[in-house]
Parts: C-alpha cells; sequence; structure tokens
C-alpha cells in the first residue's frame, strides 16, 4: 500500500505566529518521516490596498524581499534550500528580534549555506508572481479568505492555522499533527476557534 501522506505549509517568513506553527510542524513531521512541501503565502498580497497599522509597516514593506529571495532559492535549489533559509531567517526575525532589512536577510542567506549571490533576488520583481501563485492556491485551498499560514494535510482541504503559542513540542506536537489530520478528513468540518493564548 502506498503511503499517500503528504503536508504542504503555505507560509509569510515575516509572520510571528507563522514562524511558531512552522517550528511545531517539522518537529511532529520529523517523528512521521513526511516530507514538507513549502508554498508562499503573502500578506503583503493579502492586505494590498488596505491601512496597515503603523508599528506592523516595516516588517510588511520588508515582506516581499524575503518572499523573493526563499521563491528563487525553490528555483535554483529545491525544497531544502527553502527549509534551511526559512530557518535562518526565522531565527533571526522571530527569536533574535533582529531588523527586518537587508543585512539581516544576507546573514540569513550565510547561515543556510547558500551562494551570497542570491540576495540579488531581492530586487527581482518577476519573483513576485510565484509568490502570487502560491498565495492564491493558499487561498484557494481554504475556500476563502485566509492569513498566514495555510496548512494542507494529505489531499484535504487547507486550514489556517493552527495558531499555537508556545509551538507545542514532544507527545503533544504529535497529537495536534494527529487532530488536524483527523478534522481534515471530515468534509462537514469547516471551523473551530478559541481565545489566543498569549504570544
Amino acid at each position: 500500500m502506498i503511503d499517500m501522506s503528504s503536508i504542504t505549509f503555505h507560509f509569510d517568513p515575516t509572520c510571528p505566529f507563522t514562524w511558531r506553527t512552522s517550528r511545531w510542524i517539522k518537529e511532529a513531521a520529523s517523528r512521521t518521516g513526511e516530507p514538507i512541501t513549502w508554498r508562499f503565502l503573502s500578506l503583503a498580497i493579502l492586505n494590498e490596498g488596505r491601512d496597515i497599522p503603523h508599528h506592523s509597516r516595516p516588517m510588511r514593506e520588508f515582506g516581499r524581499s524575503p518572499h523573493r529571495v526563499l521563491a528563487a532559492a525553490d528555483q535554483k535549489y529545491g525544497q531544502d534550500a527553502v527549509d534551511r533559509l526559512y530557518t535562518a531567517l526565522g531565527q533571526r526575525l522571530h527569536t533574535d528580534n533582529a531588523n527586518p532589512d537587508p543585512e539581516t536577510l544576507a546573514a540569513a542567506i550565510t547561515a543556510a549555506h547558500l551562494p551570497a549571490d542570491l540576495i540579488g533576488a531581492a530586487q527581482d520583481a518577476s519573483l513576485d508572481a510565484v509568490v502570487r501563485a502560491g498565495h492564491d492556491e493558499a487561498q484557494a485551498q481554504v475556500g476563502d479568505e485566509a492569513g498566514s499560514p495555510v496548512t494542507v494535510l494529505d489531499d484535504g482541504p487547507g486550514f489556517f492555522g493552527p495558531v499555537v503559542s508556545p509551538a507545542p513540542e514532544g507527545t503533544e506536537a504529535d497529537k495536534l499533527l494527529q487532530a488536524l489530520r483527523l478534522l481534515s478528513s471530515v468534509p462537514q468540518f469547516s471551523e473551530l476557534k478559541r481565545a489566543r493564548n498569549p504570544f
């Protein structure tokens, strides 16, 4: 029997909530042996034409650059490069509180063991089409407008989230993946929500 299990994770690298969810799904998937397909979801695209709170603007303005670099890394070096680069960038932005700027992005490229000239992709607007395609795919998978992340398990629908704070580990990480997979197999299920834990 062929195992058809799969995980697709649509993400915006500038979102701190997404960062925590990505750490959970990476850990849980490491025990099931399932590869994660990293796909894009852009909060910059989602919020086009909207008034963004002042405190969020620096990260939103920066957001297109890492997405372009991640898209170029995927095209040139594959999914493992996307994983390494997102891990290196997320650590800097969301754990070390580095500034959202070209220097932080360049440092993440170096830490991910990718060629330094990959930073040039940050200025390549043609890569926006790749990001938008992933974004549109995520919205279609959810069936409604959704923020980052969107998680798709197997051939089921996409779900916004899950939002986790902090990221569960060990047995709890495994239980959450099993629960999401079970929910995604029930076509009548559409939404479940409660108050968020403190960030």
